[in-house]
């Protein structure tokens, strides 16, 4: 392999040449304690750093960022922290969503902006790692991506808790009046006892899985559980390796192939994977380039022939995260994939190797949390994607987390304009409502959330929740938390906020689904879903100004990926390297 000298170097257009400028950039490192053995002859490694303060997934990269840079150090490399806005998905309102393009632009921007040859990507919260990988695809530069790892298992009396899975089954037991406030109590205090992501098989834990399926992490990284002590080694290993993918020129570009995004989807669907998960791989796989796009349809036909063989919650029943990093991990579960003939082993990945050889001596070590393929907890894939008068661009539902009757179903529907009319009527105990209704939220979308808020899951009403109704169909243009499970039909697009058909259904409209099918039915005629739409009045605009005004302008439907269009790589000739005077 060919490998760079430091003259062909980025950095090198910095801090190499006798003129006046570069003397002000060396001047100016020096003023901060280095001198010219820090960076001279050597690649300078970015570390975008998301960590914050109220960031609890990312709590320990504090720590972390001081690993990577000694890995970079031990390597011959120059490390820079360059911190990047922190996606905390508990806390940003009304929904990390809306930011997530606002990281991938800002990752993007730093990258190409600074004197760096390759970077570290440090994330793993909820919509960290698209972004990131987003903002990495379109700088073009060597980058690594570094997971967050999952948390450790709650625990509450004995009982192994999964975050988010259990606070929405003991949130419904209280509502019910099964638990004490003292109880919910003690549950608050158990669910979340470590720094890390969530530790089921959520939105972080898919993503950080997708990362590594699509090449972009050391082989095993993923599932590390943050406090295993294996973290922060992998954490030195990624700031060693980063070195060496700069002189090799190992970018994303190579990386990124149809293969590779067709290995990802293969992986979601094994791992019983989020539904956040077709949002984020449809816009970074559009970010890769028309060759690499990959579509709802192939979300679909990827489902119908990959097993869900990671049994954790919410789609397994019992194990967490933990439970699958010491079965084996993803290099387990990709190990029988392998075996079943579903991988495209020879994608490249950041190793330098291809994922065939970076599989090599995998094994899986508990078989019940990581299923042979003929004995999956679930025949099909995670996700199946719905087409019909209601959602004729697609809309998703996860039918390995549902109740199987609710796969063919079709009820009345009880629609809410917006999620304060809708609390407020769940809470009602004078509700008229049975487990046949079918419950639509909608202008919840990526313009009416705006930002399409985790609001999908909705709740079951009180007055149900109390007579034992666990599960009932609910449809939504809103996504729903990974850690979520139940009939929820999501992401309908068009959204009903830009007039989609999910704005013209009205309560007690015969709405049917048939999951084996893949449809979804408004039971009217065309003649009257056409004198609805005639009669519908566009909603105000969420936003006169600022961002919010920007992403209104600009953002792409769920089916595209939403993300911003001038962002994909479609849009325009390549941005050119910044001029040094």
């Amino acid at each position: 392999m060919t490998r760079k000298t430091y003259d062909q170097l980025r950095s090198a257009r910095w801090f190499a040449p006798d003129d006046f400028r570069s003397f002000g950039h060396r001047s100016r490192a020096m003023q901060m304690g280095y001198e010219r053995a820090d960076w001279q002859g050597k690649p300078v490694i970015a570390i975008i750093n998301t960590w914050s303060d109220i960031n609890n997934c990312h709590t320990h990269f504090k720590q972390r960022v001081e690993d990577v840079k000694r890995g970079i150090l031990q390597a011959g490399g120059f490390p820079l922290e360059l911190p990047a806005i922190s996606l905390a998905e508990n806390f940003v309102k009304p929904t990390t969503m809306l930011y997530r393009n606002l990281l991938a632009i800002e990752t993007e921007e730093l990258l190409r902006s600074h004197p760096v040859d390759g970077a570290v990507l440090m994330g793993g919260c909820d919509k960290t790692t698209p972004a990131l990988l987003m903002g990495a695809i379109s700088a073009g530069y060597p980058c690594i991506y570094l997971p967050a790892g999952p948390m450790l298992r709650g625990n509450w009396k004995g009982r192994t808790l999964g975050s988010g899975s259990d606070a929405f089954k003991y949130w419904d037991e209280r509502r019910a009046g099964n638990i004490t406030e003292t109880q919910w109590l003690e549950v608050e205090g158990g669910i979340a006892r470590s720094h890390g992501t969530c530790m089921v098989m959520g939105t972080a834990a898919t993503m950080m899985g997708i990362a590594e399926a699509l090449g972009m992490t050391l082989p095993g990284a993923s599932s590390i559980p943050a406090p295993d002590a294996n973290h922060p080694r992998m954490s030195a290993r990624c700031g060693r390796r980063i070195v060496d993918m700069v002189w090799e020129d190992l970018t994303p570009a190579r990386i990124f192939t149809r293969k590779s995004f067709e290995n990802a989807i293969t992986v979601a669907m094994a791992e019983g994977c989020s539904t956040n998960a077709i949002i984020h791989l449809v816009a970074m796989s559009r970010r890769a380039g028309e060759h690499c796009a990959v579509s709802l349809d192939d979300f679909d036909a990827f489902s119908r022939k990959v097993p869900v063989i990671a049994n954790i919650r919410p789609s397994g029943t019992e194990y967490l995260m933990e439970d699958f990093y010491y079965a084996g991990g993803m290099r387990g579960l990709m190990a029988r994939l392998r075996d079943g003939g579903m991988l495209h082993l020879d994608a490249l990945t950041v190793t330098g190797q291809t994922v065939g050889e970076n599989l090599e001596g995998a094994e899986v070590y508990n078989d019940d949390v990581i299923r042979p393929l003929d004995k999956p907890i679930y025949q099909e894939g995670a996700l199946a994607v719905l087409r019909g008068n209601l959602a004729p661009d697609g809309c998703v539902i996860k039918p390995s987390a549902c109740s199987e009757k609710f796969l063919r179903h079709s009820g009345p529907a009880m629609v809410f304009d917006d999620y304060p009319s809708l609390k407020k009527a769940i809470d009602d105990p004078d509700l008229v409502v049975t487990e046949d209704h079918v419950i639509i939220l909608r202008n919840a979308g990526p313009q009416g959330g705006p930002g399409m808020p985790e609001w999908g899951m909705v709740p079951i009403p009180t007055k149900l929740v109390k007579q034992g109704v666990r599960d009932m169909l609910r449809i939504s243009d809103a996504r729903m938390s990974g850690t979520s499970y139940g009939a929820c039909v999501l992401h309908v697009s068009p959204e009903a906020y830009v007039g989609g058909a999910l704005a013209l259904v009205r309560n007690g409209d015969i709405v049917s689904i048939d999951v084996p099918a893949r449809t979804i039915h408004l039971d009217i005629d065309d003649a009257e879903m056409a004198r609805r739409k005639a009669e519908w009045t566009p909603p105000p605009k969420r936003f006169e100004r600022g961002y919010g005004h920007m992403f209104s302008q600009h953002i792409l439907q769920a089916d595209k990926g939403c993300d911003f269009d001038y962002l994909e790589t479609s849009f325009g000739a390549p941005v050119s390297e910044p001029a040094i005077h």
